[in-house]
């Protein structure tokens, strides 16, 4: 049994979508914001180098805490162990951002 849960965020960033894995995820004392703590990435014990995780390795750098938009968030998953972290382009279909609705008013008299 592992002692560390693991879990896999996907959220979109500036038109790609980031598959990351991390060891803690919490909602933020920030309103509407998820916080992401811990990141994992694979061992480098590969002879092939794949660019989008180490584009998300270079983002990710020496961020202790990461502060992700609920907006942004497509899924959260609890996975029994890490995998390979991924960019994709965000392309337009079936994923959409959640529409936000409008403090309400008072009415007026």
């Amino acid at each position: 049994m592992q002692d560390k849960p693991v879990f896999k965020v996907i959220f979109v960033n500036q038109d790609e979508v980031f598959e990351v894995f991390a060891a803690k995820i919490f909602q933020s004392e920030l309103w509407g914001f998820i916080e992401i703590e811990e990141f994992l990435f694979g061992e480098r014990s590969q002879l092939l180098v794949d660019p989008s995780e180490e584009k998300l390795k270079s983002e990710f750098a020496g961020v202790k805490r990461s502060y992700i938009p609920m907006q942004s968030i497509i899924r959260i998953d609890e996975v029994e162990k890490e995998g390979t972290v991924k960019v994709s382009e965000a392309k337009g279909g079936t994923v959409s951002a959640f529409p936000l609705s409008a403090p309400p008013t008072k009415p007026s008299n």
